[in-house]
């Protein structure tokens, strides 16, 4: 099974960079005993509208393009579910165990996205009701999925 990130905007070359680097080579490494591919990052160009509304919507559209057929769709959003790390582990599970191909997280911008992308979602997680820059959310995106990599391997990182 394929887990893609697809984001709306570039992280720029710093320690945020490198830090979802490290937990992306680190969740791929782990995942491929677990049936898992590596860990795909899509970075989307923001778009340029002038309007909020229409910024939503294109990049609404070029994230649902980048769906593959019968993915299983993770949205973050502030009006998400507050998952625990072990929950997000089972659901990974048990889409893989459905012989789900890919598992799409999609981050969008900071004008949200449209109500039907967040209609497709087959689960929509929050990281909490605070405000997180972009790049951070990418960070702890990463090692999230590392972390339910290695709750689902049975190593002793995750301590709960």
């Amino acid at each position: 099974m394929r887990i893609v990130v697809a984001a709306i905007g570039r992280l720029k070359q710093g320690p945020e960079t490198e830090l979802s680097e490290r937990y992306r080579k680190r969740a791929a490494q782990i995942g491929r005993q677990l049936g898992l591919r590596d860990i795909e990052i899509i970075e989307i160009r923001e778009s340029r509208a002038a309007d909020a509304g229409k910024r939503m919507i294109e990049e609404s559209i070029a994230l649902a393009n980048v769906i593959p057929d019968k993915a299983a769709v993770v949205l973050l959003d502030s009006r998400g579910d507050n998952l625990e790390s072990v929950d997000l582990a089972t659901c990974l599970s048990k889409w893989r165990a459905n012989g789900r191909p890919a598992v799409v997280f999609m981050v969008g911008s900071a004008d949200g996205t449209a109500p039907n992308l967040r209609d497709k979602a087959d689960l929509r997680i929050s990281f909490g009701s605070a405000t997180w820059p972009h790049q951070l959310v990418r960070v702890m995106l990463l090692e999230q999925l590392y972390r339910a990599t290695t709750i689902l391997a049975g190593h002793p990182y995750h301590r709960a």
